[in-house]
């Protein structure tokens, strides 16, 4: 029985990435979004293409029913989840704490924080051997940001993030008897649609000098440390980080 992973935020960027990755390594994938259906299905498409299975179900994570939808979802058409990738988020654009009002606030950490533990929990009802589940692993994509603070810019996504970061240790622990490894990646420079969504496309290049490699990295190059989080290769890592971020 090939092994379901759910993927959320799987439009685009990372999350497509890993999704593509993750048909090729034998997983039948969910690729959540929240409103982009063209490049979901294009994604979907792109891995039926190669002989792989996947389905593309729409739900907005900051929502518990959507959430609740999504997973109820994938146990009616793709069967057991074995796996979950927590990489839907969202920042605003640039600017000083000063100018963020508290909406900005509530959504970014809607998104970025309750939407991944809101996620986590309905994944830990069906994999938790407590549950009746037969175990699982899970991959909290968090960023850098979470460690440098992202002053100037949007602490609020890089605070948001941090709090992944408490979460990821907390649950691992939490689980681990359970049959689920919780594990992060932190994500640097990756050429992604987010910098134009924070108002600067071009940042990574502003940047660049800052990073020990001297570039941006590529969205398949998170995606494989993901894959490899959730392989039975890390079969003795929880709670732990992999930095994907060039050195910086």
């Amino acid at each position: 029985m090939q092994p379901v992973v759910l993927i959320t935020g799987a439009s685009r960027g990372i999350g497509a990435a890993t999704a593509r990755l993750a048909a090729q390594r034998g997983y039948v994938v969910c690729v959540n979004y929240r409103s982009d259906a063209t490049a979901a299905t294009a994604v979907v498409d792109e891995i039926r293409g190669q002989g792989g299975h996947a389905l593309a179900v729409p739900a907005d994570v900051s929502l518990e029913s959507d959430v609740q939808r999504l997973f109820r979802t994938v146990d009616r058409e793709l069967g057991t989840l074995s796996a979950l990738v927590n990489n839907a988020g969202m920042l605003e654009r640039q600017m000083r704490l000063e100018g963020m009002s508290a909406n900005r606030l509530a959504r970014v950490f809607a998104v970025n924080a309750i939407g991944t533990m809101l996620c986590s929990r309905e994944a830990v009802l069906r994999m938790s051997t407590r549950h009746g589940g037969a175990g699982g692993a899970i991959v909290n994509v968090s960023s850098m940001a979470a460690r440098l603070g992202s002053p100037n810019e949007y602490v609020d996504y890089a605070a948001a993030k941090g709090a992944i970061d408490t979460f990821t240790v907390g649950l691992a622990k939490e689980v681990a008897a359970e049959g689920i490894r919780v594990n992060a990646v932190r994500p640097g420079l990756i050429h992604t649609d987010m910098h134009a969504s924070g108002g600067e496309p071009g940042r990574i290049e502003r940047l660049r000098e800052s990073v020990p490699l001297q570039r941006g990295g590529q969205p398949e190059e998170v995606a494989h440390a993901i894959l490899w989080l959730l392989s039975a290769e890390a079969s003795y890592t929880t709670g732990s980080f992999v930095d994907v971020s060039g050195g910086r």
